[in-house]
Order: structure tokens, then sequence, then C-alpha cells
């Protein structure tokens, strides 16, 4: 796998899109800490999750 790339960057986040969607726990990130994967992972898995101290649909 090229790490990086293009793809893996979108596979990554829409993959923490998912995991949030489906409610899994931060830690559920497969990309190790040096990884710029990690990053996107994490990206897509904020987009899905309200913070914690904001009710959902609440702006």
């Amino acid at each position: 796998m090229h790490v990086g790339t293009r793809e893996d960057i979108a596979k990554a986040i829409t993959a923490g899109r998912e995991a949030g969607q489906q409610g899994d726990h931060v830690t559920a990130c497969p990309h190790p800490r040096t990884s710029i994967l990690r990053r996107a992972w994490f990206r897509g898995y904020a987009e899905t999750r309200p913070l914690a101290d904001q009710p959902d649909g609440e702006e």
C-alpha cells in the first residue's frame, strides 16, 4: 500500500465516518499513530460524532 495516496486517504475518511455512524469507540481506528491515514480516519469520525458537551442536532 502506498501510504498517503489520495485514494487511501479517501478510504480512511470513509471508514472513519462509518465507524462514527455505527457508534464505534474512537479507539477503533486501525491506523498507527505515525500514519497520515490515522488523521484522515479521525477526520471522518469527527464529522459524524457530536461533541461531548453538545446535544445531537444543536449547533
